[in-house]
């Protein structure tokens, strides 16, 4: 794989913070602040929320960290995906994903007083799991698929 198909996860990312944004900016501009609306009762709602801190709310105003976080993340994706992703389709989605989400909150943070929009709001068998939004399920995505790949690519150095 040459350098032009390594565009390909930067199209990725590029994607995940369009409709990250556009599905934030809907949120803002057609929802007031914790406004529910049921998509399906007792189970999934879209709720307009904001987070100051991080997943979970941890590290709620720790402002300074989130910029010195976001900028090394992105650092360290695009070193990978230059060095590492090459002959690996998976972990350059995976990092495109990854490098995506964290831009998209990111954004979010310098132009919006350091919070976050959220709104997706589920309940997993009872328990209301935290509102999330694109940028923070493309980071779930991207992980879960960089762990797979680690542990394909340690299988296969077992194997040989």
């Amino acid at each position: 794989m040459n350098g032009g198909k390594f565009v390909a996860y930067y199209v990725i990312a590029l994607v995940i913070i369009i409709i990250d944004q556009w599905s934030k900016w809907l949120v803002v501009n057609h929802m007031e602040l914790r406004e529910s609306i049921p998509i399906i009762d007792n189970v999934f709602y879209l709720t307009s929320h904001r987070n100051p801190g991080a997943a979970f709310g941890i590290l709620e105003g720790q402002m300074w960290l989130f910029v010195i976080a976001t900028v090394a993340v992105i650092g360290i994706i695009v070193y990978y995906i230059k060095t590492q992703a090459k002959g690996h389709r998976l972990f350059g989605v995976a990092l495109g994903l990854v490098l995506g989400g964290a831009i998209g909150n990111f954004i979010d943070r310098l132009f919006r007083d350091g919070l976050v929009v959220d709104f997706f709001d589920a309940y997993i068998f009872s328990y209301n799991f935290p509102i999330f939004n694109v940028a923070d399920s493309a980071l779930v995505v991207g992980v879960g698929l960089i762990i797979i790949h680690v542990f394909a690519e340690e299988k296969k150095q077992r194997k040989s």
